[in-house]
C-alpha cells in the first residue's frame, strides 16, 4: 500500500471517534446508523483527502450514495463543512485534510 494511500484510509480508532462525535447519527438526515457508516470523506480520498478526524463525517448510506454520486453534492457538501467548522473552529483548515507528499 502507498503512503498515500495508507494516509487516506479511515482507521477502526478514527470511525469509532467520528460516530461518537455524530452521536452514532447521519449528519445530515439525523438517521441512526451503525458505526461503519462513519466513513464520509469531506476532501475526497481521491482528492488526497486524509483519513483524519477533521476530514471524516457519518453519513446514512442513503445520503452517501447520493453526496458520491452527484445528487445534490453541492448541498452535501455545504453541510458538511459547515458542521466540520462548527466542531473544530478556527483551528479547522481545508488545506490540513489533503495528503501532500513533501
Amino acid at each position: 500500500m502507498s503512503k498515500r494511500s495508507k494516509a487516506c484510509e479511515i482507521s477502526q480508532k478514527v470511525k469509532e471517534k467520528v460516530w461518537n462525535r455524530d452521536n452514532h447519527k447521519c449528519i445530515y438526515c439525523g438517521k441512526w446508523v451503525p458505526i461503519s457508516c462513519a466513513n464520509a470523506h469531506f476532501i475526497k480520498r481521491s482528492q488526497g483527502g486524509l483519513g483524519i478526524e477533521e476530514n471524516v463525517v457519518t453519513f446514512c448510506l442513503e445520503c452517501h450514495y447520493q453526496e458520491d454520486h452527484g445528487q445534490n453534492t453541492k448541498l452535501y457538501e455545504e453541510h458538511m463543512e459547515n458542521y466540520l467548522k462548527s466542531i473544530y473552529g478556527a483551528k479547522w483548515n481545508k488545506e490540513k485534510l489533503i495528503y501532500k507528499k513533501y
